[in-house]
């Protein structure tokens, strides 16, 4: 049996991504009435005019109230003193080792939504690419960022 990561990221983090969701379905619809104004000017069928907007609703259920449940269920990680594993993803599940050693620096990063609901990210950056912790308290943020940061300069003196 395969062990997965046991910690989890805030239960905010799902009212942060709904919040987020919204923003982008708000705007998906402002598109969509744009799009239904000039077919209903250029007399195409209602046939199409309704399946658009039912597209546009099954959009929005998924996108606000579906996937961020499902994402936050998925998302876990577990901090080692020689590697990071993160799991992530809806239908493909990623799990993520990151070996200590490899660990550049550590940042924190917190956006408006994010700072609205005391919740910040961590940046564990390796030369190849970054990675992200989303949605922690920002206390438990800044403590894991000096967590890792000070196992990855131990890390590197064991070099």
């Amino acid at each position: 049996m395969i062990l997965e990561p046991q910690k989890r990221i805030s239960e905010k983090a799902l009212t942060v991504w709904k919040v987020s969701a919204l923003i982008k379905v708000a705007i998906s619809w402002v598109v969509a009435a744009v799009v239904i104004f000039f077919l209903h000017r250029f007399d195409v069928p209602l046939w199409i005019i309704v399946l658009l907007l039912l597209i546009e609703l099954l959009f929005t259920y998924i996108s606000v109230a579906l996937f961020p449940s499902l994402r936050w269920r998925r998302w876990r990680y577990d901090v080692r003193e020689e590697e990071i594993e993160l799991q992530e993803g809806i239908f493909i599940v990623k799990r993520t080792l990151i070996p200590m050693i490899r660990v550049q620096h550590v940042d924190t990063i917190q956006g408006p939504i994010l700072r609205k609901y005391q919740l910040a990210s961590v940046i564990v950056n390796t030369a190849a690419t970054a990675h992200e912790i989303p949605a922690l308290e920002e206390k438990e943020a800044e403590e894991l960022r000096r967590f890792i940061s000070n196992l990855a300069r131990v890390a590197d003196e064991d070099v």
